[in-house]
């Protein structure tokens, strides 16, 4: 696997962080965060942390918010999945 410090087709952790700040204040606000774990084979794998982690509401914010901010601005995402 990746580690979450080497770069991989140009996805880096400075510019998943930097997509992932957009949405941090939503999610802290709500007493979550989300960590970027590692990026793989197109897949981003992130940690959903705090209320995020064990929020019944946690698929729709990973597929609906992270998953469409990350595949939007860096095109060599094609998914994100959660690790736990």
């Amino acid at each position: 696997m990746e580690s979450k410090n080497s770069v991989a087709s140009g996805v880096t952790p400075e510019r998943v962080e930097e997509v992932l700040e957009t949405v941090r204040p939503a999610l802290q606000a709500d007493g979550g965060d989300v960590e970027f774990v590692e990026f793989k084979d197109g897949t981003a794998f992130v940690r959903l942390t705090g209320a995020c982690g064990s929020c019944p509401s946690s698929t729709y914010t990973l597929k609906l918010g992270i998953e469409r901010l990350l595949t939007e601005k860096i095109p060599e995402i094609k998914e994100v999945e959660q690790v736990f």
